[in-house]
Protein backbone atom coordinates (compact mmCIF):
# COMPACT_ATOMS: atom_id res chain seq x y z
CA UNK A 1 0.00 0.00 0.00
CA UNK A 2 2.73 2.44 0.92
CA UNK A 3 5.73 3.50 -1.10
CA UNK A 4 8.37 3.91 1.54
CA UNK A 5 10.97 2.06 3.60
CA UNK A 6 10.41 -1.65 3.87
CA UNK A 7 6.74 -1.52 2.97
CA UNK A 8 6.71 -1.78 -0.86
CA UNK A 9 5.92 -5.27 -2.07
CA UNK A 10 9.30 -6.74 -3.09
CA UNK A 11 9.75 -6.96 -6.81
CA UNK A 12 10.07 -10.42 -8.36
CA UNK A 13 13.67 -11.58 -8.55
CA UNK A 14 13.73 -11.29 -12.33
CA UNK A 15 12.32 -7.76 -12.13
CA UNK A 16 14.98 -6.34 -9.81
CA UNK A 17 17.64 -6.00 -12.50
CA UNK A 18 16.83 -4.71 -15.97
CA UNK A 19 18.63 -3.65 -19.12
CA UNK A 20 17.62 -0.04 -19.73
CA UNK A 21 18.13 2.32 -22.66
CA UNK A 22 17.20 5.80 -23.83
CA UNK A 23 13.57 4.87 -24.45
CA UNK A 24 12.81 3.72 -20.91
CA UNK A 25 15.48 5.47 -18.80
CA UNK A 26 13.03 8.08 -17.46
CA UNK A 27 10.43 5.47 -16.53
CA UNK A 28 12.72 2.75 -15.17
CA UNK A 29 15.18 5.02 -13.38
CA UNK A 30 14.04 8.58 -12.68
CA UNK A 31 10.33 7.91 -12.18
CA UNK A 32 10.84 4.53 -10.52
CA UNK A 33 13.22 6.09 -7.98
CA UNK A 34 10.38 8.23 -6.65
CA UNK A 35 9.13 5.17 -4.78
CA UNK A 36 12.22 2.98 -4.53
CA UNK A 37 16.00 3.56 -4.88
CA UNK A 38 17.41 2.64 -8.28
CA UNK A 39 21.07 1.85 -9.00
CA UNK A 40 22.31 2.39 -12.55
CA UNK A 41 25.33 0.45 -13.78
CA UNK A 42 26.89 2.07 -16.86
CA UNK A 43 28.99 -0.64 -18.53
CA UNK A 44 30.29 -2.00 -21.88
CA UNK A 45 31.18 -5.42 -23.30
CA UNK A 46 34.83 -4.48 -23.80
CA UNK A 47 35.24 -3.23 -20.19
CA UNK A 48 37.02 -5.83 -18.05
CA UNK A 49 36.31 -4.17 -14.67
CA UNK A 50 32.63 -3.91 -15.68
CA UNK A 51 32.39 -7.68 -16.04
CA UNK A 52 33.80 -8.08 -12.54
CA UNK A 53 31.75 -5.33 -10.91
CA UNK A 54 28.39 -6.14 -12.52
CA UNK A 55 27.77 -9.55 -10.88
CA UNK A 56 28.98 -8.25 -7.51
CA UNK A 57 26.59 -5.30 -7.74
CA UNK A 58 23.71 -7.56 -8.79
CA UNK A 59 24.39 -9.83 -5.82
CA UNK A 60 24.34 -6.88 -3.40
CA UNK A 61 21.06 -5.67 -4.89
CA UNK A 62 19.42 -9.09 -4.58
CA UNK A 63 20.50 -9.34 -0.95
CA UNK A 64 18.28 -6.32 -0.18
CA UNK A 65 15.21 -8.41 -0.94
CA UNK A 66 13.43 -5.97 -3.23
CA UNK A 67 14.22 -2.73 -1.41
CA UNK A 68 16.30 -1.46 -4.35
CA UNK A 69 16.33 -2.02 -8.10
CA UNK A 70 19.14 -2.00 -10.63
CA UNK A 71 19.25 -0.74 -14.20
CA UNK A 72 22.08 -1.73 -16.55
CA UNK A 73 22.97 0.71 -19.34
CA UNK A 74 25.26 -0.44 -22.16
CA UNK A 75 27.08 2.79 -23.02
CA UNK A 76 27.97 1.63 -26.55
CA UNK A 77 24.33 0.95 -27.42
CA UNK A 78 23.08 4.12 -25.72
CA UNK A 79 25.61 6.74 -26.72
CA UNK A 80 23.05 9.53 -27.11
CA UNK A 81 21.65 8.85 -23.62
CA UNK A 82 25.17 8.95 -22.18
CA UNK A 83 25.85 12.26 -23.94
CA UNK A 84 22.62 13.73 -22.61
CA UNK A 85 23.46 12.67 -19.06
CA UNK A 86 26.99 14.05 -19.39
CA UNK A 87 25.59 17.39 -20.55
CA UNK A 88 23.45 17.45 -17.42
CA UNK A 89 26.54 17.11 -15.23
CA UNK A 90 26.87 13.36 -14.73
CA UNK A 91 30.57 12.45 -15.05
CA UNK A 92 30.77 9.78 -17.73
CA UNK A 93 34.47 9.94 -18.64
CA UNK A 94 35.13 6.36 -17.60
CA UNK A 95 33.34 3.13 -16.86
CA UNK A 96 32.20 1.35 -14.89
CA UNK A 97 30.18 4.23 -13.45
CA UNK A 98 27.54 3.37 -10.85
CA UNK A 99 24.90 5.94 -9.89
CA UNK A 100 22.23 5.72 -7.20
CA UNK A 101 18.94 7.58 -7.70
CA UNK A 102 16.52 8.46 -4.90
CA UNK A 103 13.40 10.57 -5.39
CA UNK A 104 14.41 11.30 -8.98
CA UNK A 105 17.78 12.75 -7.94
CA UNK A 106 21.34 11.44 -7.86
CA UNK A 107 21.98 10.41 -4.25
CA UNK A 108 25.44 8.78 -4.58
CA UNK A 109 27.83 7.36 -7.15
CA UNK A 110 31.25 5.81 -7.72
CA UNK A 111 33.50 4.91 -10.64
CA UNK A 112 35.80 1.94 -11.10
CA UNK A 113 35.83 -1.44 -9.42
CA UNK A 114 35.30 -1.81 -5.67
CA UNK A 115 35.57 -4.76 -3.28
CA UNK A 116 32.33 -6.56 -2.40
CA UNK A 117 32.21 -5.05 1.09
CA UNK A 118 32.25 -1.49 -0.24
CA UNK A 119 29.68 -2.33 -2.90
CA UNK A 120 27.32 -3.70 -0.26
CA UNK A 121 27.89 -0.62 1.89
CA UNK A 122 27.04 1.62 -1.10
CA UNK A 123 23.79 -0.28 -1.72
CA UNK A 124 22.83 -0.29 1.97
CA UNK A 125 23.34 3.47 2.28
CA UNK A 126 21.17 4.04 -0.75
CA UNK A 127 18.42 1.88 0.71
CA UNK A 128 18.62 3.84 3.98
CA UNK A 129 18.43 7.14 2.11
CA UNK A 130 15.38 5.94 0.23
CA UNK A 131 13.74 4.75 3.42
CA UNK A 132 14.29 8.06 5.23
CA UNK A 133 12.87 10.08 2.34
CA UNK A 134 9.97 7.70 1.99
CA UNK A 135 9.06 7.81 5.67
CA UNK A 136 9.05 11.60 5.67
CA UNK A 137 6.82 11.60 2.61
CA UNK A 138 4.49 9.07 4.22
CA UNK A 139 4.15 11.21 7.36
CA UNK A 140 3.41 14.27 5.21
CA UNK A 141 0.80 12.30 3.26
CA UNK A 142 -0.80 11.11 6.51
CA UNK A 143 -0.97 14.70 7.77
CA UNK A 144 -2.81 15.66 4.58
CA UNK A 145 -5.23 12.76 5.08
CA UNK A 146 -5.86 13.85 8.67
CA UNK A 147 -6.51 17.43 7.63
CA UNK A 148 -8.86 16.28 4.86
CA UNK A 149 -10.86 14.14 7.29
CA UNK A 150 -9.61 10.74 6.12
CA UNK A 151 -8.75 9.93 9.73
CA UNK A 152 -8.73 6.12 9.52
CA UNK A 153 -6.39 6.18 6.52
CA UNK A 154 -4.14 8.68 8.30
CA UNK A 155 -3.99 6.48 11.40
CA UNK A 156 -3.12 3.45 9.28
CA UNK A 157 -0.31 5.34 7.55
CA UNK A 158 1.11 6.73 10.81
CA UNK A 159 1.03 3.20 12.26
CA UNK A 160 2.81 1.80 9.20
CA UNK A 161 5.61 4.34 9.59
CA UNK A 162 5.97 3.42 13.25
CA UNK A 163 6.16 -0.22 12.22
CA UNK A 164 9.38 0.62 10.44
CA UNK A 165 10.66 3.34 12.77
CA UNK A 166 9.11 3.07 16.26
CA UNK A 167 10.82 6.25 17.46
CA UNK A 168 9.53 8.48 14.66
CA UNK A 169 8.20 11.37 16.74
CA UNK A 170 6.17 12.95 13.93
CA UNK A 171 4.36 9.69 13.20
CA UNK A 172 3.80 8.96 16.89
CA UNK A 173 2.31 12.36 17.57
CA UNK A 174 0.25 12.05 14.39
CA UNK A 175 -1.16 8.68 15.45
CA UNK A 176 -2.23 10.12 18.81
CA UNK A 177 -3.91 13.06 17.07
CA UNK A 178 -5.69 10.66 14.71
CA UNK A 179 -7.19 8.83 17.69
CA UNK A 180 -8.21 12.18 19.15
CA UNK A 181 -9.95 13.03 15.87
CA UNK A 182 -11.81 9.72 16.21
CA UNK A 183 -12.69 10.77 19.79
CA UNK A 184 -10.81 7.75 21.10
CA UNK A 185 -9.37 9.66 24.03
CA UNK A 186 -8.50 6.66 26.16
CA UNK A 187 -6.55 5.06 23.31
CA UNK A 188 -4.73 8.35 22.72
CA UNK A 189 -3.80 8.47 26.40
CA UNK A 190 -2.55 4.88 26.31
CA UNK A 191 -0.28 5.74 23.38
CA UNK A 192 1.09 8.79 25.16
CA UNK A 193 1.79 6.78 28.31
CA UNK A 194 3.61 4.18 26.19
CA UNK A 195 5.65 6.65 24.11
CA UNK A 196 9.30 5.53 23.73
CA UNK A 197 11.57 7.40 26.10
CA UNK A 198 13.63 8.80 23.22
CA UNK A 199 10.65 10.75 21.84
CA UNK A 200 8.41 11.19 24.90
CA UNK A 201 9.49 14.81 25.32
CA UNK A 202 9.64 15.65 21.61
CA UNK A 203 7.67 18.63 20.32
CA UNK A 204 5.39 16.37 18.26
CA UNK A 205 4.46 14.14 21.19
CA UNK A 206 4.11 17.08 23.59
CA UNK A 207 1.75 18.75 21.09
CA UNK A 208 -0.40 15.62 21.02
CA UNK A 209 -0.31 15.49 24.82
CA UNK A 210 -1.53 19.10 25.00
CA UNK A 211 -4.30 18.36 22.49
CA UNK A 212 -5.46 15.44 24.63
CA UNK A 213 -5.62 17.71 27.68
CA UNK A 214 -7.73 20.21 25.74
CA UNK A 215 -9.96 17.42 24.44
CA UNK A 216 -10.56 16.19 28.00
CA UNK A 217 -11.48 19.71 29.07
CA UNK A 218 -13.85 20.07 26.13
CA UNK A 219 -15.88 17.10 27.36
CA UNK A 220 -16.99 19.07 30.44
CA UNK A 221 -16.94 22.60 29.01
CA UNK A 222 -19.98 24.69 29.82
CA UNK A 223 -22.13 26.76 27.44
CA UNK A 224 -20.20 29.75 26.07
CA UNK A 225 -23.16 32.12 26.35
CA UNK A 226 -23.80 31.33 30.03
CA UNK A 227 -20.13 31.65 30.95
CA UNK A 228 -19.74 34.91 29.03
CA UNK A 229 -22.76 36.28 30.87
CA UNK A 230 -21.18 35.29 34.19
CA UNK A 231 -17.94 37.09 33.31
CA UNK A 232 -19.81 40.19 32.17
CA UNK A 233 -21.76 40.19 35.42
CA UNK A 234 -18.57 39.95 37.50
CA UNK A 235 -15.26 40.63 35.72
CA UNK A 236 -13.36 39.37 38.77
CA UNK A 237 -14.99 35.93 38.69
CA UNK A 238 -11.73 34.21 37.72
CA UNK A 239 -13.16 30.70 37.66
CA UNK A 240 -15.90 31.78 35.27
CA UNK A 241 -13.31 33.40 32.99
CA UNK A 242 -11.15 30.27 33.01
CA UNK A 243 -14.20 28.14 32.26
CA UNK A 244 -15.14 30.55 29.46
CA UNK A 245 -11.67 30.20 27.96
CA UNK A 246 -11.98 26.42 28.02
CA UNK A 247 -15.43 26.58 26.46
CA UNK A 248 -14.21 28.90 23.70
CA UNK A 249 -11.32 26.53 22.99
CA UNK A 250 -13.74 23.60 22.86
CA UNK A 251 -15.90 25.48 20.36
CA UNK A 252 -12.91 26.13 18.10
CA UNK A 253 -12.33 29.76 19.05
CA UNK A 254 -8.70 29.40 20.10
CA UNK A 255 -7.93 33.10 19.69
CA UNK A 256 -10.88 34.02 21.91
CA UNK A 257 -9.69 31.53 24.53
CA UNK A 258 -6.21 33.04 24.52
CA UNK A 259 -7.68 36.55 24.90
CA UNK A 260 -9.65 35.50 27.98
CA UNK A 261 -6.66 33.75 29.53
CA UNK A 262 -4.43 36.77 28.96
CA UNK A 263 -7.06 38.95 30.63
CA UNK A 264 -7.19 36.54 33.57
CA UNK A 265 -3.39 36.62 33.79
CA UNK A 266 -3.45 40.44 33.74
CA UNK A 267 -5.98 40.56 36.57
CA UNK A 268 -4.32 37.96 38.81
CA UNK A 269 -1.39 36.05 37.42
CA UNK A 270 -0.96 33.89 40.52
CA UNK A 271 -4.60 32.86 40.88
CA UNK A 272 -5.21 29.15 41.35
CA UNK A 273 -1.53 28.21 41.13
CA UNK A 274 -0.84 30.12 37.87
CA UNK A 275 -3.85 28.54 36.17
CA UNK A 276 -4.04 31.16 33.41
CA UNK A 277 -0.41 30.81 32.40
CA UNK A 278 -0.54 27.00 32.51
CA UNK A 279 -3.65 26.91 30.33
CA UNK A 280 -2.03 29.32 27.87
CA UNK A 281 0.99 27.07 27.52
CA UNK A 282 -1.24 24.03 27.03
CA UNK A 283 -2.88 25.82 24.10
CA UNK A 284 0.46 27.06 22.72
CA UNK A 285 1.94 23.55 22.93
CA UNK A 286 -1.03 22.09 21.06
CA UNK A 287 -0.44 24.33 18.03
CA UNK A 288 2.39 24.70 15.57
CA UNK A 289 5.12 27.05 16.86
CA UNK A 290 4.61 29.44 13.94
CA UNK A 291 0.82 29.64 14.34
CA UNK A 292 -0.25 33.29 14.40
CA UNK A 293 -2.28 32.73 17.58
CA UNK A 294 0.81 31.33 19.31
CA UNK A 295 3.13 34.10 18.13
CA UNK A 296 0.74 36.87 19.09
CA UNK A 297 -0.19 35.25 22.40
CA UNK A 298 3.40 34.68 23.43
CA UNK A 299 4.30 38.29 22.64
CA UNK A 300 1.42 39.61 24.71
CA UNK A 301 2.17 37.26 27.61
CA UNK A 302 5.85 38.20 27.55
CA UNK A 303 4.98 41.89 27.64
CA UNK A 304 2.73 41.35 30.67
CA UNK A 305 5.40 39.40 32.51
CA UNK A 306 7.95 42.17 31.99
CA UNK A 307 5.57 44.91 33.14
Amino acid sequence: MLGFGDSPTPAPADDLIKDVGEADFMAEVVEASMTQPVIVDFWAEWCGPCKTLGPMLEDAVRKQGGKVRMAKVDVDRNQRLVQMLAQQGLPMQSIPTVVGFVQGQIADMFQGALPQSQIEEFVSKLVSAGSADGLAEAVAAAEEMLEAGAVADAAQTFAAVLGEEPENAAAYGGLVRAHLALEEHDRAEELLDAAPEAIAASAEVEAARAQLALARQAQSAGPVADLRAAVEANADDHQARLDLAQALQASGDTEGAVDELLELFRRDREWNDDAARKQLFTIFDSLKPNDSVVLKGRRRLGSMILN
